[in-house]
């Protein structure tokens, strides 16, 4: 085997293919490599699973299937195209700047991740030229990394399960979403090398930076396809994206150019959708970039509590969130600030977790994470925000209470607003210039005074400098600035192109007028009068129609209804005060009901047998609400009423808000008082019998609590044996793998040493001469079948010493002779006759092993009866 270059000059040029295996691996990887060419071109890291404390033979058995060179790997280790390079016994392997780096694995067994710790090296290293790979074995290693793999546009595949003897890896993978093909080991090479033609032959995008008309054609009519039957428009997504994204769909169905791969989007549903989650695709972790969480946690969040100390509800928004994992990440930081913070322990953070992917946000919202992420958290972490699961980690409620999850995009839906915090990174990195304009002032107006803006390692606020203060530039982390002209964000919300709504997905818009009409013009001194009258001592009201929204105002409403915050909204229930808010909510409805109920029996009864007043509108009177501003209570009358006609204002309903003056308030609570006096004798009945109750509930609440504390002590001791157990499980799967591999080699060393055994056995035998093995102990250890007829031996003789046997040669001191060689390792030879006369050159030699000890003896048979004979006739002939 050729001598690995072991020089530190990296070849970043070269194209890697990185293989992940474990139990059952070593099949698969032999029909891999069985179907690769000498000349790929390409350079294959091999990683399975193997026992740390073992030496690999995984070298020796690749090197059989290929042509190509077989390496073990080892530091720095250069990566040069048509090699196979291997993982070593008890290390991690990754790939930095075009060489190979080891790494010692964690301390535990179970929690070995090797196939994700190269993957991900691939990702960062070699980005949409990357390629994966996942065979046969147990577990879920090498999901996460082939999601960061395919997120960043590489090829990604996986054994097909029915061909695999352990399926769980593939499983894995392709339940995850992040796999491109799927194929049996064998045909995956061919699978490769076509889709890297593909991209060598710089066709793989179906076009370039500079389309024709023609080209553009194709293009704008996918943006059409994706938009009828996604509901959303990638038409200003970066082009170096889309174009990337494209390509590699093209690529997977071994497609040229953009016009056929419209073809194919047009008559099959199903890619449409590939090709839509293929444009969402997101890569995140928890705690990625740790910097970043570390300044959070000692810097910012700190900084903003303190800011906010006298509020103790807080909002944040994670804008791109995918599966959840960086809410969740901020989400866990905040908890354990405040766990530092006594004084802050009442403060709480709502986050908004939103994401275009709809399978993305699912998975958020079940809060459910591979084995895997035990790379990403740190121990503690892992026992205090998770509870393991089978073979999965679940987030723990009191933080997944803190996240709300919900599908939103980010360009048309109305943003979250009054936030102190706003995450979004690495989301602008796929839109181009226009739509980065656009969403900056939107993150601007969405944070209150003294937010914070966090983004991604390589976005900036860019021209936006006047809107946000880096706090931290090489963090991303921005402070929203005060002293900048007003947003409007109606303007803000208008500025986004519509999307056209569609069967398939239905955006409904309900248009609201947003000004009181225009009163005509006075015909005369009446008209103008009515209206000053009116517009001066009638009280505040408001028109509304079925679905709440404001149609007409009347007078000063301003103490009753305000504008919400966020995107312009004229809907009543947004903007009336809080304290009116839900009993107008219960009588609006009441009124729309009696009106519904009216108009029906007026469509079934005539005239004559319409019962009296049933014209009379619903009305609805309601005393005394109570609504606070600035502090002091004020209470209000208001009159709730149904508009049948005229026909203008059908199925409207007027709603008037009076003040209720001090004089009246206070009869009112005088006729309270004397009502509350004339029942007081009752009252006291009724306060005996529940300070009674409350004794019998407080006794039966402290047995509760007492029976609480010793259920929580079971749980406890449960939850840390379900712990145990569950090291023991991973550490014992991680054993079975690492024992399975090891019998795959040791079962393909056992097939060699067969083959050598019988090659050995034939050459023997094919030489005719007669060759007895023995021991040590001089017992019969081999022999040919020429011995075995003049030594007289049979199979069950082995073992057996040799001084048991009898033979047909005269040779009495056959087994001191063997011992004496034995002692002295000096050749002997003798002519000795047989009882049949024949004559044989006995030559006793010592046995050596390769390491060169002495083992026993070995004594061959020359048959020299001919030459005897001949002897005799000359010694005749001589005399």
């Amino acid at each position: 085997m050729a001598l690995a270059n072991t020089t530190s000059q990296p070849n970043p040029s070269v194209r890697i293919v990185g293989i992940g295996a474990s139990a059952g691996g070593l099949a698969a990887l032999d029909e891999f490599f069985k179907e690769v060419p000498a000349n790929s071109g390409l350079a294959f890291i091999v990683v399975q699973h193997l026992d740390p404390t073992q030496k690999t033979l995984l070298v020796e058995l690749l090197q059989r299937v290929t042509r190509m060179s077989v390496y073990q790997a080892s530091e720095l280790l250069r990566i040069e195209p048509n090699c196979v390079y291997v993982i070593p016994p008890n290390a991690e392997l990754s790939v930095v700047d075009g060489a190979l780096k080891l790494a010692k694995p964690m301390e535990s067994r179970g929690l070995r991740l090797p196939v994700n710790v190269l993957f991900s090296s691939l990702a960062r290293e070699q980005r949409e030229r990357a390629i994966a790979v996942v065979l046969s074995g147990m577990g879920t290693d090498g999901t996460v990394g082939m999601q960061s793999i395919k997120a960043l546009g590489g090829l990604t595949l996986a054994q097909q399960p029915d061909t695999a003897q352990f399926s769980a890896m593939p499983h894995s993978a392709i339940g995850a979403r992040c796999v491109d093909i799927v194929a049996p080991a064998g045909a995956m090479p061919a699978r490769i090398l076509a889709y890297v033609a593909r991209a060598a032959s710089n066709q793989l995008d179906g076009f370039d930076s500079t389309a024709t008309a023609a080209q553009a054609d194709p293009l704008q009519r996918i943006f059409t396809l994706l938009r009828t039957h996604t509901g959303h428009d990638f038409s200003l997504y970066k082009n170096s994206t889309i174009q990337r994204r494209l390509g590699r769909r093209m690529s997977v169905h071994g497609i040229k150019r953009l016009a056929q791969y419209l073809k194919l989007l047009e008559n099959n549903d199903q890619e449409i959708v590939f090709l839509f989650k293929e444009f969402l695709i997101g890569v995140t972790s928890f705690f990625r970039d740790a910097d970043v969480w570390q300044h959070l946690a000692n810097v910012t969040l700190p900084a903003l509590l303190a800011l906010r100390a006298d509020e103790t509800k807080m909002r944040a928004w994670v804008a791109g969130c995918s599966t959840g994992e960086e809410a969740y990440s901020l989400a866990m930081v905040f908890d354990e600030v405040i766990s530092r913070s006594p004084k802050y322990r009442n403060h709480r953070l709502q986050i908004f977790a939103t994401d275009l992917n709809p399978d993305a946000i699912a998975l958020a919202r079940r809060g459910e994470y591979p084995a895997s992420i035990a790379a990403d958290l740190s121990a503690a972490r892992l026992a205090r925000f998770f509870s393991a699961r089978d073979g999965h980690y679940q987030i723990n409620q009191s933080i997944r209470d803190t996240v709300l999850c919900a599908q939103q995009d980010v360009l048309l839906d109305p943003p979250f607003t009054k936030l102190d915090m706003l995450c979004c990174r690495n989301l602008l990195i796929y839109f181009d210039a226009t739509l980065q304009r656009k969403l900056l002032p939107l993150f601007h107006y969405s944070l209150r005074p003294g937010g914070m803006l966090l983004l991604g390692s390589s976005e900036s606020a860019g021209q936006f400098s006047q809107m946000f203060t880096p706090v931290a530039p090489k963090l991303r982390l921005y402070l929203r600035t005060d002293k900048v002209v007003a947003i409007d964000a109606g303007a803000l919300g208008r500025s986004f192109p519509p999307l056209t709504s569609t069967p398939e997905s239905p955006r409904k818009e309900q248009v609201v007028s947003t000004r009181v009409p225009v009163t005509a013009p006075t015909e005369n001194l009446q008209q103008a009068a009515d209206h000053i009258l009116l517009q001066t001592h009638a009280p505040p009201a408001v028109v509304v129609n079925a679905d709440g929204d404001i149609v007409y105002i009347s007078g000063h409403t301003g103490a009753y209804l305000e504008p919400a915050a966020g995107k312009a909204n004229w809907n009543f229930h947004a903007m009336v005060h809080e304290g009116l808010r839900a009993p107008l909510a219960a009588a609006l409805q009441e009124v729309n009901a009696q009106g519904a109920a009216r108009q029906q029996a007026t469509a079934l009864q005539s005239d004559a047998a319409r019962p009296q007043g049933a014209d009379k509108p619903a009305i609805l009177h309601l005393r005394g609400l109570r609504m606070e501003v600035r502090g002091r209570v004020h209470r209000v009358d208001v009159t709730v009423q149904a508009l049948p006609e005229p026909g203008a204002l059908q199925d409207m309903v007027m709603i008037v808000f009076r003040d209720v003056p001090k004089s009246l308030r206070r009869a009112r609570r005088m006729a309270q008082a004397e009502s509350d006096t004339s029942s007081s004798t009752e009252l006291q009945s009724y306060r005996d019998e529940i300070q009674a109750l409350r004794a019998q509930t407080r006794a039966s609440k402290e047995e509760l609590q007492a029976a609480n504390e010793e259920l929580q002590s079971t749980n406890e001791e449960l939850q840390s044996a379900n712990e145990e157990l569950t090291t023991s499980k991973e550490e014992m799967q991680s054993m079975n793998e690492e024992l399975q591999t090891v019998n795959s080699e040791m079962q393909h060393r056992l097939d060699d040493l067969a083959v050598e055994q019988g090659d050995m056995k034939n050459l023997l035998n094919s030489t005719d001469i007669a060759i007895l093995f023995l021991d040590q102990e001089l017992n019969v250890r081999r022999y040919t079948d020429r011995a075995a007829k003049i030594v007289r031996l049979r199979d069950t003789d082995i073992g057996r010493p040799l001084s048991d046997l009898t033979s047909s040669l005269q040779y009495a001191a056959l087994h001191d002779d063997a011992q004496e060689t034995m002692r002295t390792l000096a050749t002997s030879e003798k002519q000795i006759a047989t009882d049949d006369g024949r004559w044989f050159s006995v030559r006793i030699i010592p046995y050596r092993r390769l390491d060169n000890m002495i083992d026993g003896a070995v004594v061959t048979l020359v048959d020299i009866t001919d030459t005897k004979k001949l002897e005799s006739k000359l010694r005749e002939a001589s005399k």
